[in-house]
């Protein structure tokens, strides 16, 4: 497939939801940008959360991460299918009974203002930090397999990629999301079936000849019980996984916002329920065909792709997708997904970022109506220049797996989130609200010096996802220090 093709591919697909945007964006209020009017069908919310959940993480990296973890990612994702249903019936209740628009002010009513703008600057940083992660595997896709091409810098790419995501949500925001996101995670389950079909017919394979097969057998070991002291131990990753999704769904404000836009509080909770547990079995698929590229790849005798001369596991897809001479349906597919998991992530991140720091940060709701609209599409404009510097710092410090440094990277930022959220809900206690900060920092600081502590000194233990709920822990303690009985 020739880059000139794929840039015709990207600008049809881009027409389709700037069409989108037209139809959703045509009254460009604060109340349909932040909240769809409360309007969204339940099911349509489901479906498109599944590419937003994804994203071009789990579409490139999970799949590349098979060799050397095999199936034990799955060991999280039944982690995290536990946690949506914490989040479905202890978090929902709450921000529906609350009406908020931006989750964080449920701790504002709870403990005072600092507590407030403590939870949205985790949330800020953790979702900057994980939709760069997602954008920087797009644009190091259609860098090495377009862009170089035609000499067009790596910058270049990375402000074209997020440019395309403002245009079509600026307007509509929430409610063109809703939409968008349902035709993306349409396009990136559709990709991932045809490429499992197109490489087992290159190979000479029915699908059940596939997992029948002993080069099957060589990937797909899935739980880990041996070791304790493992990283990838059963426990460990089931428990870090559910903990996981608590954070990075029940408190996230980009997942929530959409659970949000719902009629009501029964509709959220059958999407996420419904949501949850399709995706256990469409990331099923995408460590099926992470086994599938590493023995094409072997048969073939295709090579890990460098990337600034190191080996790139996160590019083998593409590459086999592309140059692995299985034809053009099956490049086109590749990117049509391959787009649809990146953008079904990034846009809806772009528009929480946008309504985080709005509301959180700067009083939107308080301020007078006529200056709330044009305040919002300032800090649009400036948090894609934000995700621009960001993905672009990406390419020069990221060494390792992306979505291994995503799940590590949610310890730290999540934490202190889990830590504030739980003390809210499970104890009746009141805090010293001017000294929240203190605590979470603090927090972050021991859980950083636990998870570089060597295996050696602690007998042989690798710490693994097990730290966000360390860190979680910690915040909980510190703030039980810092406890008072006032109401």
């Amino acid at each position: 497939m020739q880059p000139i093709h794929i840039l015709l591919l990207i600008a049809g697909y881009f027409a389709v939801l700037m069409l989108i945007s037209y139809f959703t964006g045509k009254d460009d209020s604060n109340e349909i940008f932040f909240k769809a009017s409360k309007q969204s069908p339940w099911y349509l919310v489901a479906f498109g959360m599944i590419g937003a959940s994804l994203s071009g993480v789990t579409f490139i990296s999970v799949p590349g991460w098979v060799e050397g973890s095999q199936f034990s990612y799955m060991q999280v994702v039944f982690g995290y299918l536990v946690g949506y249903f914490v989040v479905a019936y202890v978090l929902l209740p709450i921000y529906y009974r609350q009406n908020v628009t931006s989750i964080y002010q449920y701790l504002e009513d709870r403990f005072g203002v600092v507590s407030y703008k403590t939870g949205a600057f985790f949330f800020f940083v953790s979702r900057v930090l994980g939709a760069s992660f997602r954008l920087f595997l797009v644009a190091i896709v259609l860098q090495q397999f377009v862009f170089d091409a035609f000499g067009v810098h790596y910058v270049i790419t990375v402000i074209i990629s997020i440019l395309l995501i403002w245009i079509y949500t600026n307007r509509g925001g929430i409610k063109t999301i809703v939409w968008t996101d349902t035709l993306q995670t349409l396009f990136m389950i559709l990709a991932v079936c045809l490429s499992i079909y197109f490489i087992t017919s290159e190979l000479n394979w029915s699908f059940g000849d596939f997992l029948a097969s002993d080069e099957f057998k060589k990937y797909n070991k899935t739980f880990f019980t041996d070791s304790l002291l493992a990283k990838n131990h059963f426990l460990k990753s089931f428990i870090g996984g559910m903990f996981i999704t608590i954070c990075m769904t029940g408190l996230d404000q980009d997942m929530m916002q959409k659970n949000l836009t719902c009629k009501s509080l029964k509709d959220a909770q059958k999407n996420m329920v419904s949501f949850s547990i399709v995706l256990v079995g469409v990331t099923f698929l995408f460590m099926l065909l992470g086994a599938l590229l590493y023995i094409h790849a072997g048969k073939f005798d295709i090579g890990i792709p460098l990337m600034d001369g190191s080996p790139k596991t996160d590019l083998l897809f593409p590459e086999i997708a592309l140059n692995g001479g299985l034809g053009i349906t099956l490049a086109v597919t590749f990117f049509l997904g391959l787009i649809a998991a990146a953008y079904s992530s990034a846009d809806s991140a772009l528009t929480s970022l946008t309504t985080s720091f709005c509301v959180d940060f700067l009083d939107l709701e308080k301020r007078p109506e006529a200056e709330q609209k044009k305040l919002r599409k300032k800090t649009h404009i400036w948090m894609s220049v934000l995700l621009v510097i960001v993905v672009i710092a990406f390419k020069y410090i990221l060494t390792s797996n992306v979505i291994n440094s995503l799940l590590v990277v949610a310890g730290y930022t999540y934490g202190p989130l889990l830590g504030l959220f739980a003390f809210g809900i499970f104890t009746k206690f009141q805090v010293k609200d001017k000294y929240v900060w203190i605590v979470t920092v603090i927090s972050v600081v021991i859980t950083a010096i636990l998870g570089n502590i060597p295996a050696e000194a602690l007998g042989g233990y690798q710490v693994g996802y097990e730290l966000l709920p360390i860190n979680g822990l910690i915040t909980f303690l510190g703030l039980v220090l810092i406890r008072s009985q006032k109401n």
